[in-house]
């Protein structure tokens, strides 16, 4: 073929695109269950979420390993489809490898607690109602992603580093393989692209963190799923995410102690002046205020459910002050109001906790250091003194819950093409806190069994020719388009213009105007792409390409968005949806947030989209139910031994 004289071409069965937690777990199983001819793909073997977040208890959920509560892999299952709109048989494959994933990385030494006895023992998490819950601390996903590479290097596994994927080779039925931008020859128009040919291909890129400018995700991380969506891979539960205050500079969860310490809560102009306490625009009663930020510890993430009883105002009234152009803060410098707290007026439950935890005195910081010194530590490590200076927070989107849609073996619609993480839409609206880590390493280990099972053969070169040819030549027209001196606008104020629409309209508050217009305007910018940008360097080729994707991306996500409110859709999860016929459940908040909240009567219904030319087009459907086989040991295990019965 004539292209290939111009590109280097690397040939695996299997790709794992991705260097998480999932993306080093389906290396690791596939060279475990026997298939060898595998690389790994990434753009940084040490950025991604996994490697660089995290919250005060990072947690992993698995079936219940201690004590005398009962538990069965069943209830595990129900647990997380009476999150809504799941599937069963992925419920119940979570639950099932659950036991076998945790124990895998016990294994490979991350050091989860147990008592003398050998018990790995639980703690209830939210939507929890057993102790599943464990954790290695705030970096649970770390010592999980480092534990997992460790065991990848030791068997050789091949990583291709500073590869970023730009587009999969598909043609909408069948995975071929996967076009790259070699980040090390940028500057290099006839070596920069790199092509992979494959069978099989493991995505694992997590979340489209890029979409957003107000993001705990880490810096570094973008996600990938725009390719995913352009080789025609469906979507599934899009619409749910999950949003919560959270610090950007570091960017990092202000959950627990944070929230407990009682901060003040400041906003000022853009340039950090004119500082004025704007919660008490709001809170009359000094001890409900203090109360609700209370709560927002325990209450982290935003919830519809939770505004007019719960925490989630603050939320709320934070979004609202930086929708007004101001900057947000916590400070712990001093108390609210620049006096002592009377404890006294907290509720009950408040002032009890902080009572039993000592911390009734002294200044936010004081008290932040008395319970939980680490976590001042933590910025005090990335430059930020919480007893000299403030905070900066946003309310920030945290993580998606819905994403590609897979079958109970994490495959995709396209054949050989499987995906595992956060990029694949495994959960519905509502999950058990930690269920995503776990959700993570089976879908890994269901991918790799599946592949080692029917991947295998030769792969196809015309298909690969065909789809190379025509990505290639797309992408060089983009690179060269884009390399201009005079016209176009700037990549930054183009990236900075994408990512804010989305956090304004496409975040925790949605309304259908707000949506239809941000619609409009990346369907136009899409059209208009290489034509409106301007770079002045090949190095920030890279950008170009991610903002391609996160376009895209939006494009889709706002349109299942849009279809969900056009379909009778209601507020639920962390998302409130204006509607004028709904309840304002603060006379004082402005008329947008009359919502009328999801009664829960479609949590049986999954919404999945697909992209079609230039449109996007949903479809509902019923989730499919757990399995609940009467499987007798003798005939399962004849089935087993002698047809391979799992598959």
């Amino acid at each position: 073929m004539a292209m290939e004289s111009k590109i280097r071409v690397i040939r695996r069965n299997t790709i794992v695109l991705g260097t998480g937690a999932a993306g080093f777990n389906a290396a690791d199983r596939l060279w475990q269950y026997g298939q060898k001819d595998i690389a790994m793909v990434t753009e940084g073997v040490n950025t991604g979420t996994s490697r660089n977040t995290g919250s005060d208890k990072q947690t992993y959920y698995k079936l219940t390993l201690s004590g005398g509560e009962p538990d069965s892999v069943l209830e595990m299952a129900r647990s997380l489809f009476e999150g809504q709109c799941m599937d069963g048989d992925i419920a119940l494959c979570e639950a099932a490898l659950s036991v076998q994933s945790f124990l895998r990385l016990v294994e490979l030494g991350v050091p989860f607690p147990r008592n003398r006895y050998g018990e790995y023992v639980g703690y209830k998490t939210d939507h929890d109602p057993r102790r599943r819950a464990t954790s290695v601390g705030p970096y649970t996903s770390r010592e999980m992603t480092d534990a997992l590479e460790r065991e990848v290097r030791a068997k050789g596994i091949e990583i291709f580093d500073k590869m970023l994927a730009i587009r999969i080779l598909s043609d909408g039925h069948r995975v071929y393989g996967l076009l790259c931008l070699d980040l090390t020859r940028l500057d290099e128009p006839e070596d920069r692209f790199v092509a992979f040919c494959c069978r099989n291909m493991v995505f694992a890129a997590g979340g489209p963190a890029g979409m957003y400018a107000d993001s705990v995700y880490p810096k570094g991380h973008y996600g990938a799923s725009g390719m995913a969506f352009r080789a025609g891979v469906m979507g599934r539960n899009l619409t749910e995410w999950q949003y919560g205050l959270a610090s950007i500079h570091p960017r990092w969860n202000v959950s627990g102690t944070y929230m407990q310490a009682l901060p003040r809560f400041i906003s000022t102009d853009p340039e950090g002046g004119q500082p004025r306490e704007f919660l008490y625009d709001f809170f009359q009663d000094e001890g409900e205020l203090l109360t609700k930020v209370f709560l927002k510890g325990y209450q982290w993430p935003f919830d519809v459910r939770k505004v007019a009883e719960g925490s989630s105002v603050i939320d709320i009234l934070v979004y609202l002050e930086s929708a007004k152009g101001r900057r947000v803060w916590l400070d712990f410098r001093d108390n609210p109001l620049g006096k002592p707290v009377d404890f006294s007026r907290l509720s009950d439950e408040a002032y009890q906790y902080l009572s039993k935890a000592g911390a009734c005195q002294g200044k936010p910081f004081e008290r932040l250091r008395h319970m939980n010194a680490p976590a001042m530590e933590f910025y005090k490590e990335r430059g930020v003194d919480l007893s000299e200076e403030m905070l900066e927070i946003a309310l920030c989107a945290q993580h998606n819950n819905g994403g590609l849609a897979v079958d109970c073996w994490w495959q995709t619609n396209v054949q050989g093409f499987y995906t595992a993480g956060e990029a694949a839409g495994s959960h519905g609206v509502y999950r058990p806190g930690g269920s995503a880590l776990n959700a993570g390493q089976v879908g890994a280990a269901r991918a790799a069994r599946h592949i080692v099972r029917w991947g295998g053969g030769e792969m196809d070169q015309e298909g690969f020719d065909r789809t190379m040819e025509e990505a290639l030549k797309e992408a060089m027209c983009i690179a060269d388009t884009v390399m201009k001196k005079e016209g176009g606008a700037e990549l930054r104020h183009c990236w900075e213009r994408a990512t804010r629409r989305m956090s304004r309209y496409g975040g925790a508050i949605r309304e259908r105007g707000g949506i239809v217009k941000a619609l409009e305007e990346v369907k136009e910018e899409r059209v208009q792409f290489a034509r409106r940008i301007r770079i002045s360097d090949s190095r920030f080729l890279p950008k170009v390409f991610r903002l391609e994707d996160i376009l895209l991306c939006q494009q889709v996500y706002l349109s299942a968005m849009l279809d969900y409110i056009d379909t009778g859709g209601r507020s639920r999860g962390s998302a409130l949806y204006s509607d004028p016929e709904g309840i304002k459940p603060y006379d004082i908040l402005p008329d947008e947030f009359c919502f009328k909240l999801d009664d829960g009567s479609r949590g049986s219904q999954l919404q999945e989209v697909c992209l079609q030319g230039d449109e996007v087009r949903s479809m509902w459907r019923e989730v499919h139910p757990i399995p609940q086989e009467e499987d007798f040991f003798e005939n399962v295990w004849r089935s087993y031994r002698e047809t391979g019965n799992v598959f």
